[in-house]
């Protein structure tokens, strides 16, 4: 295990993953959400392939055990990411950022629902935590003034990426599936595989011919989509989750930066407020995971035999 090396590779990742969703942003105004998806997904697909081809693991890094789980997660995950695509035209950076925050608070709701996870009183009180920050977050695009149309824009924006955030929880759970009996790489791909063919649904509902440097940019995404799945994929195999997890949040900091600098939004006080709480319920969570993880592994220890 090298944490630091893990830690480098996640803030990689963060980093990519916020530089992909500005791109997919600055084209949002002429390029709908479900091309925005095909790009994203198709463009990662040789990046990926490349990586395992380096690594000697093109056969079995694709060998999938469970081609149902992967068609169910690739389903949930095509929602999760056309919608916040869509949510992105219509709300600040860093805002999409807080209010995707809420993902992974619900991730422990679905799981206890669906897996049957322990769920304890700790974490339900940081999830209800998180939650109301989501909601101080929500607050102001939630109070609508009837024929104010920018107003209806972001409450419609804020509901996408809300919608987002709930179909994201769900495909963690059933990745969360999918890691019992296939590679992590046989998911990324055939996620990126599944979404690319499911995003040709949208193709009725008003695709557009993008503008060379709408193309160069959608392009970029989906190689940098890649690249971050990549550089995720590689944190988590040199550092354990409750490491890496909590480095998650840097996105913000990236958000508000290429939001102010690049888009002209300067982010309100309640937004920041309500994205502080989600961080900090999101940090006692992981906080949490990591010692009731250290409790099991030195009960196991205790339960093996010495000598």
């Amino acid at each position: 295990m090298r944490p630091m090396r893990g830690i480098f590779y996640k803030l990689c990742s963060v980093v990519n993953f916020i530089l992909m969703a500005s791109l997919i942003k600055s084209t949002a105004a002429h390029v709908p959400p479900g091309e925005a998806v095909f790009f994203r997904s198709l463009f990662a697909m040789p990046v990926i392939l490349i990586w395992l081809m380096m690594r000697g693991e093109l056969q079995t890094g694709l060998k999938a055990s469970a081609p149902i789980g992967h068609i169910w997660r690739g389903v949930v995950g095509t929602m999760a990411m056309g919608l916040g695509f869509a949510g992105l035209g219509y709300l600040p950076l860093p805002e999409v950022t807080a209010i995707g925050y809420a993902a992974p608070l619900l991730t422990v709701i679905f799981a206890a629902m669906f897996l049957g996870e322990d769920v304890r009183l700790f974490r339900i009180s940081a999830v209800v935590l998180g939650l109301i920050g989501v909601l101080i977050v929500l607050s102001p695009r939630l109070t609508v003034v009837p024929g104010a149309g920018n107003d209806d824009a972001a409450a419609l924006g804020a509901m996408l990426v809300l919608g987002g955030a709930v179909f994201a929880a769900l495909a963690q759970v059933f990745v969360r599936k999918l890691v019992m009996q296939e590679t992590t790489s046989a998911i990324v791909f055939y996620f990126s595989l599944t979404a690319t063919v499911l995003s040709l649904v949208t193709l009725p509902f008003g695709w557009v011919i993008p503008s060379a440097k709408e193309a160069g940019l959608l392009i970029l995404a989906g190689l940098l989509g890649g690249v971050g799945q990549i550089l995720l994929t590689s944190s988590y195999r040199e550092a354990d989750a409750s490491v890496v997890a909590p480095f998650d949040y840097a996105s913000m900091i990236f958000a508000l930066a290429i939001g102010y600098w690049v888009f002209d939004e300067v982010p309100t006080i309640t937004m920041l407020t309500g994205a502080a709480i989600v961080v900090t319920a999101g940090v006692l969570i992981i906080w949490r995971e990591r010692k009731l993880g250290l409790e099991r592994a030195k009960q196991r220890r205790a339960m093996t035999p010495q000598g």
